[in-house]
């Protein structure tokens, strides 16, 4: 079932992978989500993920109609795989960002060209698998769950002390 969060949200990805090709500035709100919502999952966890991730309504609203529903390869949800993922997409971020020589409009191409490409690559994956595939090796979701976990274990080693 799709949420009314997930009608409301799913207008910022066209925003950001269409229009920050024309105005790379936009790269920035990419920047700011996930510096809220990696905090936000400190207390919520991965409530980015299912309710409000622009990516995750689009695949949600659209990709159910272009799927095979197939199962998911294994190799997703092994925890290696997922931080194989975090760790190649964040050099590769790391290093354009870099390379970018402090030019704050390619820094935010890059970060357009990051949602461009792991966009592209949840479509792939969402074709020929379940229709969210990608949100299992999402870096994001991936993040806010450690986070988030980390958090309730704090919370509950602080409670038995």
């Amino acid at each position: 079932m799709i949420k009314k969060s997930q009608w409301f949200m799913v207008w910022l990805l066209p925003v950001i992978v269409v229009g920050g090709l024309f105005y790379p500035l936009i790269g920035y709100l990419v920047v700011a989500m996930i510096a809220f919502f990696l905090a936000l999952s400190v207390f919520a966890g991965r409530y980015w993920c299912w309710n409000l991730c622009p990516r995750g309504a689009f695949l949600d609203i659209v990709m159910p109609r272009l799927s095979l529903n197939k199962a998911l390869p294994k190799v997703f949800v092994k925890a290696w795989f997922r931080w194989l993922v975090l760790v190649s997409l964040m050099g590769f971020l790391v290093l354009r960002i870099i390379k970018s020589g402090g030019n704050l409009i390619i820094i935010g191409a890059v970060f357009v060209g990051m949602c461009v490409l792991t966009t592209i690559i949840s479509i792939i994956i969402g074709v020929f698998t379940k229709h969210r595939g990608w949100c299992v090796i999402c870096p994001m979701g991936f993040l806010q769950e450690k986070i988030g976990r980390l958090s309730k274990h704090k919370h509950s080693g602080g409670d038995n002390e």
